[in-house]
């Protein structure tokens, strides 16, 4: 016993020490590094926001993001910048390595951060509203033209809509280049020319704060550098400060996957179709679960993504009618109208231009091909059906052979049909004597006995 509790504080003892080293080897862990790469959606999103929540609590000097993206969805990249600007603690953006770039909705997001710096060899800029880019996107007058700095001409054929996406789009980011003291009319001309920088260019046209080789060269740069965080100023301090790097875990791994169009659209349609088997033969419980935890899983990637409501009403519709067609077929109007809803609300589904957040022409062609094959099963199954003899009564008893199965008290008894029938015959039958099936008298069948072919 005495050996036992001296194991365990042995354990114990050990068990403090290791909590010991591992905070003091994470008290000098002030600087918190999130990547930010790839397109800009719900799953970035989810990963910085929790990153920056996580940097708070543990107090950290400040949080370094590196940036590199092509841009994004709008509404995960305000949902970003909101927690930017609600940060308690100082907030520097970083774009890097060498070929980085912070497009679209990066520009955005770097005009947000506390201190803005980029790596030599890297762009940001082209930060127009993808959904309506074009060439008659508004443009920004020569002085030639008479225009003056900020005015815009209107363009050609643009909806009133388009119009004021595009001034929504100027009025955030020129908000956030007043808010930073950064180059406001340079950030106008990157929402309405689609205009774009180089890091040197945006350095020397004060877009940006500093250049940085690597983060090593930055945060000693930042050291000493005074910034205004939530009202007060503060003094950064990163000399021989190690750094925390904040990874991707599960759960924005998993948000990651299902918030691709791609996945979002298989599983939504293998919810629908489980769904479906389930309904159609109830009972087996495998389909219906299935489809139920696809379903599911597709309503919560879907409301998370820019999806099209007529899109997503024409794939259900399609679904329908050719669900119809298999249970009622018109042979030519519910089947091949289904075909068509589908096709066009799938193409629809993803309410945005973003090449990142488009589903794939080949998933929709596999998708169609299959709906179609099953509807051309089912068809055919229908017709076949409908050539068969219909069969009623019990008239199709006669002439059907058999064998008895046992006698009791002197009544013989056969199975035909799965049922057992009382048979009636002239001769004495015995059990596996063979018979037919000669006429039908209520429950009561009348047999001949057949004659046992000799070997």
């Amino acid at each position: 016993m005495e050996g036992f509790i001296k194991l365990v504080k042995k354990m114990t003892l050990l068990l403090l020490l290791s909590v010991c080293i591992f905070a003091a080897g994470n008290a000098y862990a002030d600087i918190w590094q999130i990547d930010i790469e790839g397109a800009i959606g719900p799953a970035t999103a989810d990963h910085m926001i929790r990153g920056l929540e996580q940097a708070e609590a543990a107090d950290a000097e400040l949080v370094l993001i590196r940036i590199d993206t092509p841009g994004g969805l709008d509404l995960s990249m305000r949902d970003m910048i909101k927690a930017i600007l609600a940060a308690r603690v100082p907030v520097v953006g970083y774009v890097s390595p060498g070929g980085a770039r912070a497009a679209s909705a990066g520009t955005y997001l770097l005009y947000a951060t506390h201190i803005a710096a980029m790596a030599p060899g890297t762009n940001l800029g082209a930060a127009t509203p993808v959904q309506i880019g074009g060439p008659s996107l508004p443009r920004m007058p020569s002085a030639e033209e008479g225009g003056q700095p900020g005015q815009a001409t209107p363009a050609v054929g643009k909806s009133p809509m388009e119009h004021k996406i595009v001034n929504d789009a100027v009025a955030y980011i020129q908000s956030l280049s007043q808010l930073r003291g950064r180059n406001a009319e340079w950030a106008e001309r990157a929402v309405r020319e689609g205009a774009s920088l180089s890091a040197e260019d945006a350095l020397q046209m004060g877009v940006i704060d500093l250049m940085a080789d690597s983060v090593a060269e930055l945060l000693d740069e930042l050291d000493g550098r005074v910034v205004e965080v939530a009202g007060s100023a503060v003094t950064l301090v990163t000399a021989e400060l190690a750094i925390v790097r904040h990874s991707v875990d599960w759960r924005s791994e998993f948000l990651g996957v299902i918030t691709n169009p791609n996945i979002a659209y298989m599983l939504m349609l293998a919810g629908i179709y489980g769904l479906l088997i389930e309904f159609y033969n109830p009972g087996v419980g495998l389909p219906g679960v299935i489809g139920a935890v696809c379903l599911l899983l597709a309503l919560y990637a879907l409301q998370l993504l820019p999806v099209s409501y007529a899109g997503l009403g024409l794939i259900l519709l399609g679904v329908a009618l050719m669900t119809a067609e298999a249970f009622a077929p018109s042979f030519g109007i519910l089947g091949p109208g289904g075909i068509v809803a589908f096709v066009f609300g799938s193409i629809m589904l993803m309410d945005t231009d973003l090449p990142g957040y488009q589903i794939a022409m080949p998933m929709i062609a596999a998708f169609t091909v299959f709906s179609v094959g099953i509807l051309v099963v089912a068809l055919g199954l229908i017709l076949k059906a409908r050539r068969q003899e219909l069969v009623s009564g019990l008239d199709h008893l006669l002439g059907v052979s058999a064998e008895i199965e046992y006698v009791r008290d002197n009544v013989a008894w056969a199975r035909l049909d799965g049922e057992l029938w009382e048979v009636s015959c002239d001769t004495r039958l015995a059990p596996h004597d063979p018979i037919v099936v000669d006429a039908i008298d209520g429950v009561t069948l009348l047999v001949s006995k057949q004659k046992e072919e000799s070997s």
